[in-house]
């Protein structure tokens, strides 16, 4: 179903073609990305029927109910950690490629809508016309030869996000506003999620934010409990247990590409917090 692109990068998942609409998938596959998180090439749109899952959506952890939809969008950095054996999903994804020549300004206000709470909650009403609309999807899918998936797929892509545009419209409309503290909060996720492979002193961050080390440390630790070195930690060590776990690259080139002075260093670092060494986590872990 899915290509797997094996760059010295983080591992990423990209589609074969176009378009895909499915459901129906082994647990067994989706069990592949317990742990070991990837980075989607592809847009993704999953809708729950039933069951749940429970993933992590960048620095973010949600749980995926019945009757929940979800959009993972280019870019996100994906990782489940459970899935109810009960679980039956639809999805639609859509190609990096395609998505690069056909761009939408629909898909970029869903997008911007939905980049920090990915999941949306359905009424049943919404609920049972998405799983029609997925049937009737997967059964044009088998129907169309390859022909006729590339032509079908603009509309397709068009109708799909103006749809989503609008649920994330009537959804934003109903939310409280975040406070200040929680936009930036925000903004400091987005700035780690850009440059934590390469930047990991938080006085950095903070001057790229325009505030004080001691005002960013406070409002992170406010928001979320944790450090701002905790975030960022958190990313560097998610990208660092996908590439031992889902690539060939060596310690020493995962070093590298997540910017250690040295494999040592990097060794310490991941031993710091998971407990044993980049080694010893891709053959045990």
């Amino acid at each position: 179903m899915m290509e797997h692109n094996q760059e010295k990068d983080m591992p990423k998942i990209d589609l074969p073609e176009d378009w895909l609409a499915g459901t129906d998938i082994d647990p067994a596959l989706l069990n592949l990305y317990t742990d070991f998180p990837v980075r989607l090439k592809c847009e993704m749109f999953i809708y729950c029927q039933s069951g749940e899952v429970e993933a992590s959506v960048n620095l973010n952890r949600f749980c995926v109910h019945q009757d929940e939809a979800v959009l993972l969008v280019p870019g996100t950095i994906f990782q489940i950690h459970k899935v109810s054996n009960e679980l039956k999903i639809y999805f639609l994804g859509f190609s990096s490629g395609y998505i690069k020549s056909n761009p939408s300004q629909h898909m970029i206000d869903a997008c911007y809508m939905l980049s920090e709470s990915p999941v949306i909650s359905l009424h049943k009403k919404a609920s049972d016309l998405l799983r029609d609309f997925f049937g009737l999807l997967i059964r044009l899918y088998e129907f169309l030869d390859e022909k006729g998936r590339k032509a079908a797929a603009n509309n397709l892509f068009a109708d799909v996000h103006l749809a989503i545009h609008q649920i994330c419209s009537d959804r934003n409309s109903q939310h409280r506003l975040l406070t200040k503290n929680e936009q930036l909060f925000r903004s400091f996720t987005r700035l780690v999620m850009r440059h934590y492979s390469q930047i990991r002193q938080v006085v950095w961050y903070a001057e790229q934010l325009r505030v004080s080390h001691a005002y960013l440390c406070s409002v992170v630790r406010e928001v979320t409990g944790s450090t701002c070195t905790d975030v960022i930690s958190s990313m560097v060590i998610m990208d660092a247990k996908s590439r031992l776990k889902l690539t060939d690259a060596s310690v020493q080139e995962i070093s590298d590409a997540l910017n250690f002075a040295n494999i040592s260093f990097f060794g310490k670092y991941f031993k710091r917090y998971v407990g044993m060494s980049p080694l010893e986590y891709r053959i045990k872990g």
